[in-house]
């Protein structure tokens, strides 16, 4: 069975973590699921490439290998709801286009969602759990980037089109202001692409619950409109759009690494 996830230990401060990125699926569970759920739609399709140089920078990196129609990483264990509109929970039953995942009578039961916590959810969490305390332990405090992706419409989820770039810090609460201000700084500096602070996507269960900027744990999420550097339509990785956004990335993280509780 392959890796629940994939995990390099950095030299600063930061760790990455990209937990909607994974593809794998187990036959027992594909074999349930309508060919919708099957083709894996909902996927942050190459968020782990997109990253995959911020060991260069000294970042750490934890990708999870398993899709999110396993069991989403960025839900809470007990299922609460984050958001007001319809979002696919723990164990999504939907698309984000509201289309069933699973054949009639197939559906994952509690025992089954049980499973998935234990074999999939909970190893990811205490793997991050870990190295953020590890993290803090080393230099004192810790940041962690949320990267993500969504396609640019999603008429379920939002109207019109998805700003590019999209900085999520649940209203304020997950990292410290001066830490925020400079992450979209940072992000504002490429004026070809649109920027929110905030808007739609707020942040997670990862940036909610690990964000303790009292306790020295800054979180930030980066959800990104896949439009930037693929092909949505077709799931196509473009090599050109991609080359343009990965140096904005790169001066994102740059801006992270720059900021210290001791600065303020």
């Amino acid at each position: 069975m392959t890796a629940v996830f994939t995990f390099q230990r950095g030299t600063t401060p930061i760790l990455v973590s990209v937990p909607h990125a994974g593809t794998c699926i187990l036959p027992a569970i594909s074999k349930g699921m309508r060919w919708v759920g099957r083709q894996l739609e909902d996927t942050d399709w190459f968020v782990d490439r997109l990253y995959a140089w911020v060991a260069d920078l000294g970042a750490g990196l934890l990708v999870a290998n398993y899709s999110r129609y396993v069991i989403d990483l960025n839900r809470p264990a007990n299922d609460d709801s984050l958001y007001d509109s319809p979002v696919p929970g723990l164990v999504p039953q939907n698309s984000f286009n509201g289309e069933p995942l699973y054949r009639e009578g197939m559906q994952p039961g509690q025992s089954e969602i049980a499973l998935r916590l234990e074999g999939f959810w909970r190893p990811y969490h205490l793997k991050l759990a870990e190295e953020l305390d590890d993290l803090k332990k080393r230099y004192g405090y810790a940041i962690l980037l949320d990267a993500h992706s969504i396609r640019s419409k999603v008429p379920l989820l939002f109207e019109g089109r998805l700003p590019d770039l999209n900085l999520g810090t649940f209203n304020g609460n997950s990292a410290h202001p001066c830490l925020i201000a400079k992450a979209y700084q940072a992000l504002q500096n490429d004026p070809a692409r649109t920027t929110v602070l905030d808007g739609r996507f707020q942040g997670g269960y990862i940036t909610r619950h690990y964000g303790q900027p009292h306790s020295g744990i800054h979180a930030l999420q980066l959800e990104m409109a896949q439009s930037v550097y693929m092909r949505e339509q077709s799931r196509e990785y473009d090599q050109e759009r991609a080359s343009t956004v990965v140096p904005v990335l790169q001066h994102f993280l740059n801006a992270l690494l720059q900021w210290a509780p001791t600065d303020e």
